[in-house]
């Protein structure tokens, strides 16, 4: 990660927004296959490894690794805790495709886990990853301070709960084939997508001991992100193919939900997600000369294809 910390502190002249996304994501890969070593079950560990470390953009620990640097943190002492991030996101998405979810059969370009290993292991994988994402803070960050860590583990159990993805989730499913405003839209949105991309800013500013006015700053640039990030994701799944995107392409029209797209158009619902990253990085102008990752991060979720 001293690469990464080199290119992020060379913001005043130039910074080079690609060789920090690959150096990030390379150090995020490593951690992740360390993170599930050789354990029993054996067909326990196989699901849970198949869905973790099948790729993907890695978004989310990377973000928990720039807030920890904005806020004056080693990037390395927080990759523990973006390991636990990034396993909570594939426990949601694992137990998102199941049939009684959102029943997909393709995730990341392959089979969905419980196409391979069935219901039961698909379900058991999800819950082991949850479990052991508390352990990665827990037991596996050394050389960071308790107090920190007992304030991860925190906001980690509101986001994977009711307050976060799995109330956003029961919303969503109870929306679905109804006419839905704009204000239970983004209570969705910002529980069962908003609430985990909060959640990897803020643990990372706490592993790198912010004050509380960065705090506050850094809930305000992701909530815009949390809201764009979806928009975005709403835009492409009626623009892009499945192919592109790695998932099943117009999955939420066949399912009757109501997206972004869907009540504003397609062009208001762009411009909606560019007012929010511009808001999201007027939150961070007082940082501005530090928060050069996190604010390109802001842009590519705009600019992204998949």
């Amino acid at each position: 990660m001293n690469e990464t910390r080199f290119m992020a502190a060379a913001v005043s002249t130039f910074f080079d927004f690609p060789a920090y996304l690959a150096a990030a994501k390379a150090s995020v890969e490593e951690a992740l296959d360390d993170s599930l070593g050789p354990e029993r079950p054996e067909q326990l560990r196989e699901a849970m490894r198949y869905s973790l470390l099948a790729g993907g953009k890695r978004l989310r620990p990377i973000l928990c690794l720039a807030a920890c640097e904005l806020a004056g943190g080693e990037p390395a002492e927080a990759l523990p805790t973006a390991v636990a991030l990034e396993m909570i996101h594939t426990m949601s998405l694992i137990h998102d495709d199941l049939p009684a979810m959102d029943n997909d059969d393709l995730r990341r370009g392959r089979p969905t886990n419980h196409k391979v290993y069935g219901d039961a292991v698909a379900i058991l994988a999800g819950d082991a990853l949850l479990t052991r994402s508390f352990e990665m803070v827990a037991l596996r960050s050394p050389g960071v301070p308790p107090e920190r860590l007992l304030k991860v583990v925190g906001e980690l159990s509101l986001v994977a709960g009711a307050p976060g993805l799995v109330g956003g989730q029961v919303v969503d499913l109870e929306c679905e084939g109804k006419e839905v405003d704009l204000e239970t839209l983004e209570f969705i949105h910002l529980h069962k997508t908003g609430a985990l991309l909060s959640a990897c800013v803020i643990c990372g500013a706490l592993i790198g001991g912010a004050e509380d006015d960065l705090i506050d700053a850094l809930r305000i640039y992701a909530r815009g992100i949390g809201l764009a990030f979806q928009i975005i994701d709403d835009i492409l799944d009626v623009t892009a193919s499945s192919d592109v995107l790695g998932k099943t392409a117009g999955k939420d029209l066949l399912a009757d939900k109501t997206t972004y797209p869907k009540l504003l158009g397609l062009d208001e619902s762009r411009r909606r997600a560019e007012l929010l990253v511009s808001e999201a990085k007027a939150a961070l102008e007082p940082w501005q000369a530090s928060a050069a990752p996190l604010l390109a991060l802001a842009d590519y979720i705009t600019s992204r294809d998949r």
